[in-house]
């Protein structure tokens, strides 16, 4: 069994419990959703910064303008903080201390830098296309060199990672288990919804095959994690 490496910066300290730094167990975390929080320092301030991702292995990408603030300060090397987290429930207890929320988050460290070269960055970056749409990149007209250009692609290897998960029913003290008030858990999910055409494609162009996972009802993540399995293959 693979995994990650603990140390004073990424074990858990509170509830530690609840943590687990096995690969398998932290990818299926990131796999399974699609916006990071990435934290950073520029000049002593810190900063976080909300954007889409993707895994390949053990390297974490995203992208974004070439005149992004975030990804300019990431030009040599900087070491960040990239956070996950799936809200799956609210958890009602007969005390307010005992409330809580059911959820999956990760949290990984390592240090991102631009990505230079340009096979990987146009591998990367038609990968992002196919991490949420499998196929759609080869339907796609070929990116034109000036949009290669206005686009940076950052790369960060995962040096450390650690998931953590909260999931059940509510913890009440003993004493409490008689009191006249309604506990239990209320889920919570991502669901897919109907697919809406753009009123201005051409008519004869249909639904793609290849989205077929993507019908009305369908769990968000669970979708993400299928994808996942089948481009990592």
């Amino acid at each position: 069994m693979n995994a990650f490496t603990p140390t004073a910066r990424s074990r858990a300290k509170r509830l530690h419990e609840r943590a687990s730094y096995d690969e398998a167990a932290v990818f299926a975390a990131l796999d399974a959703a699609f916006i990071a929080h990435i934290g950073y320092v520029i000049d002593g301030q810190p900063y976080v910064t909300p954007t889409a991702y993707w895994r390949t292995g053990r390297q974490l990408y995203w992208h974004g303008s070439s005149a992004s603030r975030m990804l300019r300060s990431q030009t040599g090397g900087v070491p960040v903080c990239v956070t996950v987290t799936q809200l799956d429930g609210l958890v009602l207890a007969r005390s307010g201390f005992h409330h809580s929320l059911n959820y999956r988050s990760v949290m990984a460290f390592g240090t991102a830098h631009i990505v230079d070269d340009a096979t990987e960055k146009a591998r990367e970056l038609d990968r992002f296309i196919d991490r949420l749409y499998p196929g759609r990149r080869a339907t796609l007209r070929p990116n034109e060199a000036q949009e290669l250009k206005a686009t940076t692609l950052i790369g960060m290897e995962i040096e450390e990672a650690a998931v953590k998960v909260r999931s059940g029913g509510p913890k009440d003290d003993d004493a409490d288990y008689a009191l006249d008030c309604w506990a239990g858990v209320i889920p919570i999910r991502q669901v897919i919804g109907t697919p809406e055409s753009d009123p201005l494609r051409r008519k004869d162009v249909a639904y793609p095959a290849g989205l077929g996972d993507y019908q009305a009802g369908a769990t968000f993540d669970a979708v993400m994690l299928k994808v996942a399995k089948t481009i990592e293959a």
